[in-house]
C-alpha cells in the first residue's frame, strides 16, 4: 500500500472519530454518529476530488474509505458514555486529522499540477472540509469562522510545507511528516496561547 493512501486511511480514521463524538455530545441517535462519522471523515476528501475533476470521488471506488468511518462511529458509539472524558483527545484527533489531510490534499494538488495557489486552496479545502460539513450538520458555526480557532492557517501551513519541499525535492515521506507537524503543532500552538487572526474593526 502506497504511503500516501496509508496517510489518508490515518486521516480518515481521525477526522470520523471526531465527527462521531461530536454527534454524540450533541446526543444525536445512533444513526447520527454513523451519518456525522461518514461525514466528517470523507467529506473533504470528495470536495477536494470533485474539483481535480477526480469521476467518481476515490471513496465511491474504494469502500475501505466508509468502512474506516463506519469503524470509528461504531467505536464512538460503544463508549459514547465517556464523551466528556475524551473531548480532550477528540481535540486531539481533530488537529491530527487537519494535519493529515493538509499534507494528502497539497500532494494531490501538485500530481494534478496545479499552482501554488491552486495547492494552497485544494489543501485547505481537502483539511477542512468534513469539518466545515460537520458543523453545518450541526447547525454550528463553522470552526475556520471563529475566532481563535487559527483552524485554516494551521492547514495552509501544512500545505505551504509540502509546496517548499516538492520544490527543493525533499524526500515525499519526509516532508509529509514535517509538513503534518508543522500543521498540527501550529494548531496546539495557537489553542495554547489563543493565538488568532486580528478581527475587521
Amino acid at each position: 500500500m502506497h504511503w500516501l493512501m496509508v496517510l489518508d486511511f490515518f486521516g480518515v480514521f481521525v477526522f470520523a472519530l471526531s465527527g462521531g463524538f461530536d454527534a454524540a455530545k450533541n446526543k444525536l441517535d445512533l444513526l447520527g454518529v454513523l451519518v456525522l462519522s461518514v461525514a466528517t471523515g470523507v467529506g473533504g476528501g470528495i470536495l477536494r476530488d470533485i474539483l481535480l475533476g477526480v469521476n467518481p470521488p476515490l471513496v465511491f471506488t474504494d469502500e475501505r474509505y466508509l468502512f474506516v468511518c463506519l469503524f470509528s462511529g461504531l467505536l464512538v458509539i460503544l463508549f459514547s458514555r465517556y464523551v466528556e472524558e475524551y473531548l480532550q483527545w477528540v481535540k486531539i484527533a481533530d488537529a491530527i486529522g487537519l494535519g493529515v489531510f493538509a499534507v494528502i490534499g497539497a500532494q494531490k494538488a501538485i500530481d494534478h499540477h496545479l499552482g501554488w495557489v491552486g495547492v494552497l486552496m485544494i489543501s485547505t479545502l481537502t483539511a477542512v472540509g468534513g469539518g466545515v460539513i460537520r458543523d453545518l450538520l450541526l447547525r454550528e458555526i463553522p470552526m475556520i469562522l471563529i475566532k481563535g480557532e487559527f483552524y485554516a492557517v494551521a492547514a495552509m501551513l501544512g500545505g505551504a510545507t509540502v509546496l517548499i519541499g516538492n520544490e527543493f525535492s525533499w524526500n515525499e515521506q519526509v516532508t509529509a511528516v514535517v509538513a503534518v507537524l508543522v500543521a498540527v503543532s501550529s494548531r496546539f500552538l495557537a489553542m495554547k496561547l489563543g493565538l488568532s487572526l486580528p478581527k475587521v474593526r
